[in-house]
Parts: structure tokens; C-alpha cells; sequence
């Protein structure tokens, strides 16, 4: 390994990487073979196909957590023993010298664990992400062989041609997909209902697509809805005339407020029945409702709720509440809305056609794949919808196409843990190795009017964040760029030493009414792909190829704006030292990528083997970590009295659109951290648990209750089987979920959303993949705390 290497010999490699190595011409890959590697059967899990549904238990006042106070006695024990020891005779021989050194090493090798076990985590989820996507291909076939050979279900609902689409119409059809868990019934139900709305009222598609996707505009308009409770309680019991004291007393036995509305509405009498409400009219109000500011803000929004409410017939409250939420809870995935946008477009263009069912799931097939390819690089409705209804399938690419202004969901790699895998994957072709920078990914856009755009990895428009970048970015392109899509990651800068400095530094700054003068922490960008170029996609060009055009269109401006530093080498030596180089350079790792063959394209919105994402080898089974929802805190006791002692988390079930408890957690909080999150996390308390707060039969009661808001990253020793905690339910055991063992604090996830935490599949995976290593079908050690 490369720790063992002569200096001599490793001094001379660094040498040749830093040298003029843009021109040098990758090195075709040698065959590399690796010995066979017998493991051990892999637990299987418990099919979960037809998981019945969680019962959500409201728990009593009367029942009290009783965990043990076991973590802080580990904690100091392990302190002690990590103490280096040192004579009381020779304690004055000690330099203050070699104090700092010893200090510094520890620091390390601290920070090489944690990154160990958040890069542990990212390989997990990768295979899970990898399995998660197969399921859904064979599911896909699966569906489009029925709907080619018995169509579109018949809507027993119609309304007059060319009038607005009926909100009842959508009602219905969403409480159809809440009353099934099968991926193939849901988008039958889609499928019927976009083909109904294509055939009478073509106009209204694209407002009823986004009310099933539950979004009032793409992802970088960034207007969002999320009206609290408290707001849409005062609303009920305005447009309904019940006391507000029976509302609360219906929620907490309820749990869900859509029910409680709808419930409430049905009891109540009027005089004369309200005009129907049409989807149209639903979307824009929903609209105005999320754009209302300023003074008066509530009252407005309340007057605006309560007219919705007033008009509603049957299950349409549930479904406004839920709306305004910002949780629909019916299982309704994006990608199954696309899947079944796509195909209804075939089957009402082939409506009165003779084709064979062969022919038409080879349509329906590529349609599919057609409309989720235009999508990944152009993610707006607003410009596919009209596409789809005027073109042909087949032209949709032609007048659908990618452009500065519209973010794409970014491509990612593949995490491994050895160099012999990269190998293995590359082997008979040519790669390149690029430093992983660890900082925040960011997409840069320069449109025609020569409007400039920052973007995040999740498609919010964060250019006000970066004035810095806004300001310098000018001085980074060449006189003969025009317009362009760059793909790079913005790390925190230290302009006197001039070296990347940790995340954790970068993550102190202000995310919202950035002043330049007022910044601290300058940044510096390390561009390392180029999508776009002057008015050209490059995604079906070569890494190769976009590599040349991003030198040939920007130039590196000190403290600013640099390429990210790559090597091309087939040598196992040459890659370890480059890895070695990486790590002393503050970044992840390397990025190991498909270089000049047929596979080097760019993949938006993809996991992909074609880049492989490789650290230093490390220990296995120090522990896993993972992204949490923090759902309850426990009051402080003692130095914590006025401040959260430990709070409840919780993982993310995207199938059932649950949070499922898993731990308690006390630990790796520093007095900051605490008081931080007291102030922030009060703003969030609610009376009682969310009805889609997957809790158990014997569940902790946390003292406080929280909208879902913050991800933390927590590290843990182990998993175990629970009968307490709700992650994974079903998949290791048919009533018991899955805990975390001394989980521990590792720092907030401000990148993340909580529908974007951790997934219960992910959860199961790290479980099964640790019962494996142990050599266990299943760990029996329960965990009661």
C-alpha cells in the first residue's frame, strides 16, 4: 500500500502529477483480475409486497420513556482509555512540542473515522438505490404488459368537453391510490385519469399533473406551500363553525387533519350548495395562498383557505388540507406520475388504432423512457406538456431540449471501497482520476442575456448565497463564451495559505441576505464538468471531449476559480499516491471516471458506475452512519435543564410517506449545539404526533413533538431489532422495527430535506449487510432503551 511506499518513489510520482498533465493522453487499462472472495449467505428479507399498513399510535400522557443513561458512561469510559498515559517521572520530559503533535494526530485520525463512516453509509445506499432501481424496471414491465393488453380502466366520472377539469375527479382518483400499496394499481389509476383529461379538457393536463405531484412550479421557482397547523386549524374551524378545543380533540385522536376537515365539513349544513371546485381554480388558489406576504400575511392566507374549504363536497377538504401541508400521503411517486404521464400520451394517440399488443408495450416502453430522458435534462413540466399534446413521441428530444436557466438534477457516482474494484470496472478502457473536493456541488448557468445562475444539487436557486462567486465569475470566462451549464463544487478558501479548508468551515456560512462585505468565509470553485457551451448540449459528448471545451472556455483565476485536478494513469501505485495527495489536500477522495468510450456520456439525475467514487481503505465495523429526521425531544436535566437533553429520530419511508422512529440520542452534542438547536427547533413544536408518524405499539413518548424540518447525520455502533422503534417494519420482523445502538451526533444536514433523509430500505440494508458480516441470518440482541 501506498503507507509503505520509498519516499523517493513517491516524490517522483507527485512530481508528474502536478506537471503539465492536461494534454497527457490516457493510458488504456490493463487486465486486472482479483481472487474469488467466498462470503456468506446473505439474510433474506421478509417480503414486503403486500406490507399491511402501520397502525399510528397516539400515545397516552400517562406512559413515560424509560431509557437507561448508558451512552455517557461508554462515552467517558472510552475517553479514558484513549488517554495516552504518561510516567509522573517523565511527565517533565514531555515537549510541549510533542503534546501539539500528539493532539494533531489525534484530531486526524478522528476526522479519517468519521469520513470513513459517512463514505460506509454512501456505499450502503448506493446498493440499496442500485436495488431499489432494478425493483422498479421489473415493476415497469410488469405494468406496461397489463395496461398494452387491457388498456386504460373506464372513469365512471365525465364532465362537458373542453370545461375545466372537475377537483372531485382528482379526489377520487387520489383516494383510490390511497386505499391500494401496489405500484401497478396506482398507475392504472393515473394512466386513466391523464388519458380522460387528454381526450375532454387537453389545456388542464399540466395543473392536474403538478396537483398529483403536489408542487405549484418546477423546483428552482422555488414556491413552495407548508401552511402550519395551527394556521389551517383556525381555518377549519372558521369555515366550519366548530370550536377549535373538539378540532384539537378530533386531531389528536385522528391524527391526520385532512380527516378532520373533511369529517368536519360533512357535518355541517348549508342553505345553498357551493359551485363545484375545478382543478384550475384549486391550483391558482393554491398559488396565491404560497406568494402571500407581508402584513396581514395569516389573515389573508386564512380568508383564502377558508373559501377553498366553504366550497368543498365529499373527500376535497382532505385533500386541500393536505395540499396546504404539503403532504399528500398517498404513495404517489414522481417517477410513477412520469411513467404514467407517458403512457397515457400513447394510448390516446393510438385510441383508434389497430395494434397489436406486442406493438403497443414496445410504444408504451419507449414512451416511457422517452419522457423520463427529456425530463432528467430539462425538469420542467411547464415546457413538456405542451410538447407532448402538439408532437409526436418520437420528435419530443427535437423540441424539448436542455438550456441555461433550467438546473438538471446532477449526475452521481458510485461509492467503492478498493482500487481493485476500479480496476475491475475500467478494466480494457480508459479512465481518468479527477480529486473529490468536499464542499458544496454546485451547477453555474450563464444565459443568452448574460443572466447568471448558481444552483444546488437540488435545484434551489442559491446565487444570493454566493455574491462572491456572482461578482468574480466574469473573470473566469473566455471572450468566446456565451452561454453555458458548468458543473463544480464551490469548497471554503483560505486565500493566505491558499488551501481548501474542511466542510464544516463552509457550512458556518450565512445561507440567506449575504453581504459580501460581510463574508468570512471566502469560497473558491473547482469546476469539473461542462454540460453546455455556447448554445450546444455536450451530455452525449465524452468526458474527454467536455473536458477539452471547459479549458477552452474558462481560465483559472487565482483564489477564485480553478479545474479540478485530475491524473490519467492505469498504474495501482500511480492511483494510490494521487489518493494519498487528495486526502493531505483537505478533499473526499478521488472521482475515477469513464473517460473517451461510449459509456463516458453525462448522466443527469443518475447514479451510475461509469464514476466511481473511492477513498483510503479503512476498518471495517466502526460503525455506520446516517441522515435522521429529528420527530421528539426529552427535556434537559442537570447542566441541560434549559435547553433539549436528547431528542427522538427518525428514518424516512418513501413508499408509505412515513417517518419511522429509530433512536434516541443524547450524545455528541456540544452546549452550542444544544442551545442552537432549543432556539430553532421551538419554532417547530407541534401538540401532537404527525399522523403519518410511524410510532409502534409500545412506543417512546419524546416530552415535545416536531414538524419534520431538520436531517442530522448520526453515527452509530450497531443496528438491532427493536419492539420499540419502527424502522424497517416489516422487512426484519413482521411488528418490530429497527434501533440504533449508542447512536452519536455528527453535525446538521442543511443539504438535505427530510423526504430526503435516510430511507427504512436503507436502514434494512445496513441491518442485513452487519447480520452478514457477523455471520448471523439475524441479530437477536434487542434493544429496549
Amino acid at each position: 500500500m501506498s503507507s509503505q511506499k520509498k519516499p523517493e518513489k513517491k516524490q517522483l510520482s507527485l512530481n508528474s502529477f502536478f506537471g503539465n498533465n492536461a494534454n497527457k493522453a490516457p493510458i488504456k487499462l490493463a487486465t486486472a483480475k482479483q481472487e474469488p472472495v467466498e462470503t456468506a449467505s446473505t439474510p433474506t428479507p421478509t417480503d414486503t409486497t403486500e406490507q399491511k399498513k402501520r397502525k399510528r399510535v397516539i400515545i397516552s400522557d400517562t406512559e413515560e420513556s424509560d431509557e437507561e443513561e448508558a451512552l455517557p458512561k461508554l462515552k467517558a469510559k472510552k475517553t479514558a482509555s484513549d488517554e495516552p498515559t504518561v510516567k509522573p517521572e517523565a511527565s517533565s520530559n514531555v515537549s510541549k512540542n510533542e503534546d501539539m503533535e500528539v493532539d494533531s494526530t489525534n484530531e486526524k485520525e478522528d476526522k479519517l473515522e468519521h469520513s470513513d463512516d459517512e463514505f460506509d453509509k454512501e456505499i450502503e445506499e448506493a446498493a440499496a438505490e442500485e436495488k431499489e432501481a432494478k425493483k422498479e424496471k421489473l415493476e415497469m414491465m410488469s405494468i406496461i404488459h397489463t395496461i398494452a393488453s387491457v388498456g386504460p380502466g373506464k372513469s365512471s366520472i365525465d364532465w362537458k368537453k373542453d370545461t375545466p377539469v372537475p377537483y372531485s375527479v382528482l379526489c377520487k382518483t387520489f383516494e383510490k391510490c390511497e386505499n391500494t400499496t401496489k405500484r401497478l394499481e396506482i398507475t392504472e389509476h393515473l394512466v386513466t385519469l391523464f388519458v380522460k383529461v387528454i381526450e375532454i379538457t387537453p389545456e388542464g393536463l399540466l395543473e392536474l399533473l403538478y396537483m398529483c405531484i403536489n408542487k405549484l412550479c418546477p423546483d428552482y421557482e422555488g414556491l413552495e406551500l407548508g401552511i402550519g397547523e395551527s394556521l389551517l386549524m383556525k381555518a377549519v374551524a372558521q369555515s366550519t363553525g366548530r370550536d377549535m378545543k373538539q378540532l384539537k380533540a378530533d386531531y389528536v385522536k385522528c391524527g391526520d387533519l385532512g380527516t378532520v376537515a373533511m369529517n368536519s365539513k360533512g357535518s355541517q349544513r348549508t342553505l345553498f350548495k357551493p359551485k363545484p371546485l375545478s382543478v384550475p381554480h384549486v391550483f391558482k388558489t393554491l398559488k396565491e395562498i404560497a406568494k402571500i406576504t407581508g402584513n396581514s400575511a395569516q389573515s389573508k392566507k386564512v380568508d383564502k383557505i377558508k373559501g377553498l374549504l366553504v366550497a368543498c363536497q365529499d373527500e376535497e377538504a382532505k385533500f386541500i388540507i393536505r395540499h396546504l401541508e404539503g403532504k399528500l400521503r398517498i404513495g404517489l411517486a414522481e417517477q410513477t406520475v412520469l411513467s404514467a404521464l407517458a403512457q397515457a400520451v400513447v394510448l390516446s394517440k393510438t385510441s383508434k388504432s389497430k395494434i397489436s399488443t406486442s406493438k403497443k408495450e414496445e410504444l408504451l416502453s419507449t414512451a416511457v423512457d422517452t419522457v423520463k430522458y427529456v425530463y432528467n435534462q430539462l425538469p420542467s413540466y411547464d415546457i413538456i406538456i405542451p410538447a407532448l399534446l402538439k408532437y409526436p413521441l418520437d420528435e419530443l428530444i427535437d423540441h424539448c431540449t436542455m438550456h441555461p436557466g433550467i438546473p438538471l438534477k446532477p449526475m452521481l457516482a458510485h461509492p467503492t471501497k478498493s482500487l481493485t474494484d476500479v480496476l475491475d470496472r475500467f478494466e480494457g478502457q480508459t479512465f481518468t482520476c479527477e480529486f473529490k473536493y468536499d464542499g458544496e456541488r454546485a451547477q453555474i448557468h450563464r444565459l443568452e442575456d448574460g443572466t447568471i445562475n448558481v444552483y444546488s444539487r437540488n435545484s434551489e436557486n442559491m446565487s444570493v448565497r454566493y455574491p462572491d462567486i456572482m461578482n468574480a465569475i466574469n473573470k473566469w470566462i473566455k471572450p468566446t463564451t456565451t452561454t453555458f451549464i458548468l458543473d463544480c463544487e464551490a469548497v471554503a478558501w483560505d486565500k493566505q495559505e491558499s488551501k481548501i479548508l474542511p466542510f464544516q468551515v463552509l457550512s458556518t456560512r450565512k445561507r440567506k441576505d449575504v453581504k459580501e462585505e460581510d463574508i468570512t468565509v471566502r469560497v473558491a470553485v473547482f469546476a469539473f464538468d461542462c454540460l453546455y457551451l455556447n448554445g450546444e448540449s455536450l451530455l452525449q459528448k465524452s468526458l474527454k471531449e467536455r473536458r477539452e471545451a471547459l479549458a477552452g472556455a474558462f481560465q483559472e483565476t487565482e483564489h477564485e476559480f480553478y479545474f479540478a485536478k485530475h491524473m490519467d494513469s492505469n498504474n495501482i501505485e500511480d492511483i494510490q499516491t494521487f489518493l494519498d495527495v487528495s486526502i493531505t489536500s483537505n478533499c473526499e477522495g478521488l472521482m475515477v471516471k469513464a473517460f473517451d468510450s461510449a459509456e463516458a456520456t453525462y448522466e443527469p439525475s443518475k447514479r451510475s458506475r461509469n464514476w466511481l467514487k473511492v477513498k483510503k481503505d479503512y476498518l471495517n465495523g466502526v460503525g455506520d452512519s446516517m441522515d435522521l429526521v429529528v420527530i421528539g425531544a426529552y427535556y434537559g436535566r442537570g447542566k441541560r435543564t434549559s435547553v433539549y437533553g436528547a431528542f427522538l429520530l427518525a428514518c424516512y419511508d418513501p413508499e408509505t410517506e412515513e417517518y419511522q422512529t429509530i433512536c434516541k440520542i443524547g450524545t455528541g452534542f456540544s452546549d452550542e449545539n444544544l442551545q442552537l438547536f432549543y432556539d430553532t427547533l421551538k419554532d417547530h413544536v407541534i401538540d401532537a404526533p404527525k399522523q403519518y408518524y410511524c410510532l409502534g405499539e409500545n412506543a417512546v413518548k419524546p416530552d415535545i413533538w416536531f414538524a419534520p424540518t431538520q436531517v442530522w447525520e448520526v453515527k452509530c455502533a450497531d443496528l438491532s431489532v427493536s419492539p420499540r422503534y419502527m424502522a424497517g417494519v416489516g422487512r426484519v420482523d413482521p411488528n418490530k422495527g429497527i434501533s440504533l445502538r449508542f447512536p452519536r451526533f455528527i453535525r446538521v444536514r442543511d443539504d438535505k430535506d427530510p423526504e430526503n433523509a435516510t430511507s427504512s430500505e436503507q436502514v434494512s440494508e445496513f441491518y442485513f449487510d452487519q447480520a452478514n458480516q457477523q455471520g448471523n441470518s439475524k441479530n437477536n440482541d434487542m434493544d429496549y432503551y
